[in-house]
C-alpha cells in the first residue's frame, strides 16, 4: 500500500478505523518550527463529529508526539503523531466481512487484498484516517502562518444549500479560522444543518463542495507538466476520503467563456505583478503566480445510508441486499474541511521546501 505523499516534507499515514491507535510520521519539516499542541488540540476538535449532524461516535482524539520534537520544537527528524481509538464497536460490522457496502471500498479492498484486509469500520480506508493528517496538517498549517501564508476553506454547498464565494480572501480566511461550521453567510449554517438532519431522518445521507483559498504564496513555486502545482495539490486532495472533483480557479467554467473572458490580465504597482481577475485560481503553467490559490473539492454524500441498498456476497459473488447498521455521519463535508486545509498546507510546505530549500520555512 502506498502510504507515504511528498518528496521533501513527506506525510505517512498508518493504522486502521478499529485498530488500537491511528497516526502519522512527518519526515523532512525543518528544525526550529514551533509546534503549539493546543492549536493541535484546536484543529483536531475542527474534525470531531458534533450534535446530530455527525455520527454518533466520539473519539477524544488527543494528539500524542512520541518524537521529533523537543522543548517545544521540531528537532529535523521525524515527527511522530499517534492516537488512540476508543470509541470502536466493531459488532456492528460482522455482516460487512462477506456484504461489501455500495459506495465504499469493500469490493475493491477484497479483490485487491484478498480478504486479509480489516474490514471493521472501513479499516485502513476510512475517514478516521484523516485524524494523523490534521495532526501533521497543523504542525504544517502553523509554519505556513509564520511564512505569511494563510489557508481557509468554507462549505460552499451542501445538500443544494449554497454559500458565497470568497471575495476579501484574506479577511474571509481570518473570519473562518476555527468556525467548527465553516460558512461565510452565517445564514447558511441553519439551512444546511436542516437538509442534513432532513437527509438523516429518512436514513440517507448528503454531500457538498468545499471552496479553498491560499493567501500569501509566492509567485514561481511548482512545475511544468507532471508535477504541476495543481496536479500535485490534486493528488494529495483526492486522496481525502469522498472528493470525487478538484477544479482551480473557473475550473470547468472556463469551457463557457471565450479566451478574452477568460484571461486574466497582468499590472504592476511599485513593482508588484498582480491580476485583477483570477480565473486561472492563482497557477499558470503549473506555477504559482503570487495571486491568491483557488480551488473546490467536490465531496460526495457519505455512503454509509440506513436505506436497504442492492449488494453481493462476496463469499459466492451472489446478490443479495445489505442495510448497515452502526454509527454514521449524514454528512462528512463540514468535517473534511479542515482536512482540506490540513492536506493543503501539507502540500504546500513539501513544494516551498522543493524550491527554496528544507530550512526555508523555519528562517
Amino acid at each position: 500500500m502506498k502510504n507515504t505523499f511528498g518528496s521533501s516534507v513527506a506525510l505517512t499515514i498508518f493504522g486502521e478505523s478499529h485498530g488500537n491507535m491511528i497516526g502519522a510520521v512527518l519526515d523532512g519539516i525543518a528544525p526550529g518550527i514551533a509546534v503549539d499542541e493546543e492549536f493541535i488540540a484546536r484543529q483536531m476538535s475542527l474534525r470531531k463529529s458534533v450534535g446530530d449532524i455527525s455520527t454518533a461516535r466520539k473519539e477524544a482524539d488527543i494528539v500524542k508526539i512520541v518524537s521529533g520534537v523537543f522543548n517545544g520544537r521540531t528537532t529535523g527528524t521525524p515527527v511522530t503523531f499517534i492516537i488512540e481509538n476508543q470509541d470502536t464497536r466493531s459488532r456492528d460490522y460482522g455482516e460487512l466481512a462477506y456484504k461489501a457496502r455500495p459506495g465504499h471500498a469493500d469490493f475493491t479492498a477484497q479483490m485487491k487484498y484478498h480478504g486479509f484486509q480489516d474490514f471493521r469500520g472501513g479499516g485502513h480506508f476510512s475517514g478516521r484516517i484523516t485524524a494523523g493528517i490534521v495532526a501533521a496538517g497543523a504542525v504544517a498549517i502553523s509554519a505556513l502562518k509564520e511564512k505569511g501564508i494563510k489557508i481557509g476553506t468554507h462549505i460552499l454547498s451542501c445538500g443544494g444549500v449554497s454559500d458565497r464565494h470568497f471575495n476579501d480572501i484574506s479577511g474571509d480566511i481570518d473570519k473562518l479560522d476555527g468556525l467548527p461550521f465553516a460558512v461565510l453567510n452565517d445564514e447558511c449554517k441553519d439551512k444546511m444543518t436542516e437538509v442534513i438532519l432532513a437527509a438523516k431522518s429518512e436514513g440517507d445521507s448528503v454531500g457538498g463542495i468545499l471552496e479553498t483559498a491560499v493567501y500569501g504564496f509566492p509567485a514561481g513555486v511548482g512545475e511544468p507538466w507532471f508535477d504541476t502545482l495543481e496536479s500535485v495539490l490534486s493528488h494529495a486532495l483526492f486522496s481525502i476520503p469522498a472528493v470525487k472533483g478538484v477544479e482551480f480557479g473557473e475550473g470547468f467554467g472556463v469551457s463557457e467563456l471565450h479566451g478574452s473572458q477568460c484571461n486574466d490580465p497582468f499590472r504592476s504597482e511599485n513593482g508588484k505583478v498582480s491580476t485583477p481577475t483570477n480565473n486561472c485560481g492563482g497557477i499558470l503553467g503549473g506555477i504559482s503566480n503570487g495571486m491568491p490559490i483557488v480551488f473546490r473539492c467536490a465531496v460526495k454524500p457519505t455512503p454509509s445510508i440506513y436505506k436497504e441498498q442492492q449488494t453481493i456476497d462476496m463469499n459466492n459473488m451472489t446478490d443479495t441486499t445489505l442495510q448497515i447498521q452502526g454509527r454514521h455521519d449524514p454528512a462528512i463535508v463540514h468535517r473534511a474541511r479542515v482536512v482540506a486545509d490540513s492536506i493543503t498546507a501539507l502540500v504546500l510546505c513539501d513544494q516551498l521546501a522543493l524550491r527554496f530549500g528544507t530550512d526555508w520555512l523555519a528562517q
